[in-house]
Formats: structure tokens, sequence, C-alpha cells
């Protein structure tokens, strides 16, 4: 990762808790990452890893219970003015899981793709409110005729294809991808994978990619953070963490994935992770930087392991 790659968004410490303040539930227990612009940046995890409530938390859908969520270098997260409410409204977008559930199925297209517009600084024309929801449709495949028509009338793929239009419109710099295509057919998940790297390129995007999905995201991530129970267990390049994984979670979550390739397979069924392997009773954990862009979870004696794992590895 070049040195001269600017911060974009800069997550510090970030706690997200649920229920009462006397019985709270920790689902995000002090997770730190930075995501540089145009990159794909993405967060991997079993379900209720805490993956999608981070996602959540940076669009200001959930709030913070501490920590600092920095954006283009102004602080996000807690209270903030209305003026810099809309900018973060405007300039960070979100591609949700499921495209039925995030349409509203009694308005048309039209409507769906533009109500961003609606709450927008700029006050725009009837005119130009049609002419911003013909071009995104264009922009994502789909006929521009297709703004009349309901939600229901379309297939998985296309209503999804609705979905990132609607972010698109607003023309964003930062989008949050939260499990985009593992609601599709698997048949029409690489069209959608290809359309969001084509409109990366386009429009200088950057995105942060949130699956559990580690095929996939290999295809279209730039840096992978692995997530478990609320903390990051590992941080690194694609390729770093497939070839080369460090932390038993990521090693299980690895042997899981199919690997065509030679370099990456791993022998025997797929691992089971044991938090029992740890130590932390005596030997507290923390979160470093193991070399150069590699971040991992770990004491001191598993950090002295990890480091002789590096250097057998070359």
């Amino acid at each position: 990762m070049s040195e001269e790659r600017k911060i974009l968004l800069s997550v510090r410490d970030m706690k997200v808790d649920f229920g009462s303040r006397r019985k709270p539930f920790h689902a995000v227990k002090g997770v730190s990452f930075d995501i540089y612009r145009g990159e794909t940046f993405g967060l991997v995890g079993e379900s209720g890893s805490g993956k999608t409530t981070i996602g959540r938390a940076i669009i200001r859908i959930y709030e913070t219970a501490g920590g600092e969520v920095i954006f283009d270098g102004q602080k996000i997260n807690g209270k903030i003015s209305k003026e810099l409410d809309r900018q973060v409204t405007r300039k960070i977008q979100m591609i949700f899981q499921d495209p039925m559930a995030s349409l509203n199925e009694r308005a048309k297209v039209d409507y769906i793709v533009s109500e961003g517009l609606y709450n927008s600084d700029r006050k725009f024309t009837k005119e130009e409110r049609a002419e911003k929801v013909r071009r995104a449709l264009l922009d994502v495949g789909l006929l521009p005729e297709f703004a009349s028509r309901f939600p229901h009338e379309f297939s998985g793929g296309q209503r999804q294809r609705i979905g990132i239009a609607r972010a698109l419109i607003m023309e964003p710099e930062f989008i949050v991808a939260d499990e985009p295509i593992s609601a599709l057919d698997v048949s029409i998940r690489a069209q959608v994978l290809n359309l969001l790297s084509e409109l990366q390129k386009e429009r200088g995007l950057t995105y942060l990619f949130i699956s559990h999905d580690l095929s996939v995201m290999r295809f279209i991530c730039d840096r992978i953070a692995v997530i478990h129970k609320g903390l990051l267990m590992e941080l690194g390049e694609t390729e770093l963490l497939f070839r080369h994984p460090l932390h038993p979670y990521t090693k299980a979550l690895l042997s899981a994935v199919p690997m065509p390739s030679p370099d990456c397979r791993t022998e025997g069924p797929p691992l089971i992770y044991d938090e029992s392997v740890h130590d932390y009773a005596t030997d507290k954990p923390f979160w470093a930087e193991i070399e150069p862009g590699h971040f991992v979870r770990a004491n001191q004696k598993e950090w002295a392991a990890y480091q002789e794992e590096l250097k057998k590895n070359g």
C-alpha cells in the first residue's frame, strides 16, 4: 500500500452498544482501521460478528458508544451540525443486503432513485430530477423507461441495480456495501461485482465492502479486516492474508474457502476456531502492526510466535 494514498475514513476505537445502560450488549468493542481514498476495504466475519453494525455506525444509522469516526478530516459520529449531517448524507451512501426489503414496494423506481434529492441542499426542478434518474439508471445498466415501474416487476439483480442507482444519484465519495450480492442468484453475482468495480474506476469511489464470503472479497477487495465478536483479529492486503494468515480465526475462515490456487490451498478438513487456544487471562492481547500494513490481535507469546511464522514464510 503506497504511503502517498490519502486516508478518506478513519475509525478510532469505535464502540457500539445495544440494550439498556444497566445491561448493555457490546456489539463493537473498540475497533480501529483506516480506509484509503479509492480503495475497496473489506470487512469479513461470521453472522453476529459486528461487521454490519460498524457499517451502519459509520453512516450514522446506529449511534456510537465511544471512539471516533473521521471522514475527510471531520469527526462525523456523535452530535454534529445540521450542515455537516447533510454533507455526510450526500457523501456517504449505503447499498443494502436485501434488494427487495430495502426498496419501497409502493413507490415507483423514479421516486425510489431520486428520493435523496428531495432532502438535498439544492432544489432540483422536475426535469432535472428526471434527467438525473435517467442517467443513474443508464449507469447501472437499466433502461430509463424502467423509472415508471414498481420494484416487484424486476428480478433480484435488477432490484439491486436500482439500489445502486439510488446511491449513485447523490454523487457520493464513499459507499458502504453491506453484503450487496448475498441475496442474489449465483449466476448474476459476478455481474453486480463487475458493475461495482467499473463504477469505482469511473467515479473514483471508495468502498467499505461487508461480507461473510472470503472468495467474493478476494475478487473485489484491496485490503481485508477480519472481525470476530466485535473485535478485529487481523488486517492486511488481500493476497497477503490469503497466503500468510497469522491469527487462528483467519486461518479457520480461509480453510473453509475453496482455493483454486495451490499456493493458498490448505490440507485436510476446514479448521474449527477454538477461543480457548488463547491465554488472555494472564497475558493480555493487543492490536498492533506486525509488519508494514499487516495488523494482528495477539498477546506477547502469540506475537513472538507470529513473528517467527513470518520469518519462516519469508
